[in-house]
């Protein structure tokens, strides 16, 4: 079941063929309206709810009105498929142990506005890409193929041999973030809540690197972080020479 405006939007333009109805609260309004039409162009069924009979269906109020049975969950993608896709602008994001659905949602939402090509993900011990995954990921989680491996250091060395160049984030780091270039392949690496990288996943990374910290907090919320480090890759990729 996915819910929230975004997220089923996406879903109905992208895979309508794994939708099998559309939800809807009765009464809708423009954005709802233009969800139902879309449905109904691409042969969906469509069916109105109270929203009180919506909240119990999600199991949450926080559906915006909407929701849709699919036969699939996320896109995925095999590794060995990812790994013969790299190419010089391939950009990676690696996410080992998140246990919070909300940053897992997160990071999808900005792995895809910052047009990552997947994103990897532990088998095990990790949180799954759920309801409330893709409701934050606001569509990320319907753009944005991800790639389940059961370890993730083994995973790395695989992306080095393909020439993905590997960095990892982590407080102990002796370079930050902004002191290197981002050109070629690249893998981002990011650690669980709390406990941050393990120790085989930080020997597998090529660099560490850092968030500068200046006020008295000691770390960000992964999800934030992983925004600052992509944006930080994207505007390295994307800056513009000097002209003399």
């Amino acid at each position: 079941m996915i819910y929230g405006v975004h997220a089923v939007s996406r879903r109905l333009q992208q895979a309508p063929e794994l939708c099998i109805e559309l939800i809807c609260a009765d009464k809708p309004g423009p954005r709802l309206l233009a969800l139902i039409d879309l449905a109904r162009n691409a042969g969906i069924e469509v069916h109105t709810e109270s929203r009180a009979a919506l909240t119990r269906l999600c199991g949450t109020d926080k559906h915006q009105g909407c929701a849709l049975r699919t036969r699939a969950s996320a896109p995925t993608m095999d590794l060995k498929k990812c790994l013969l896709d790299v190419h010089q602008g391939t950009l990676l994001l690696v996410l080992e142990g998140l246990q919070d659905p909300h940053n897992l949602g997160a990071c999808l939402r900005t792995a895809d506005a910052c047009g990552v090509d997947a994103v990897i993900i532990p088998r095990d011990r990790a949180v799954k890409v759920n309801a409330t995954v893709r409701k934050v990921a606001a569509g990320g989680a319907e753009s944005v193929p991800i790639i389940e491996v059961t370890n993730i250091a083994r995973s790395l060395k695989d992306l080095k041999q393909a020439g993905v160049w590997i960095f990892g984030t982590t407080d102990t780091a002796q370079d930050s973030l902004y002191d290197h270039d981002y050109s070629g392949p690249v893998a981002l690496v990011m650690g669980a809540e709390g406990s941050g990288l393990r120790r085989l996943t930080l020997e597998s990374c090529d660099h560490l690197v850092k968030l500068p910290m200046l006020g008295q907090v000691e770390s960000l919320n992964v999800s934030v972080a992983t925004g600052v480090c992509l944006y930080e890759i994207l505007r390295s990729r994307t800056r513009q020479p000097t002209i003399a």
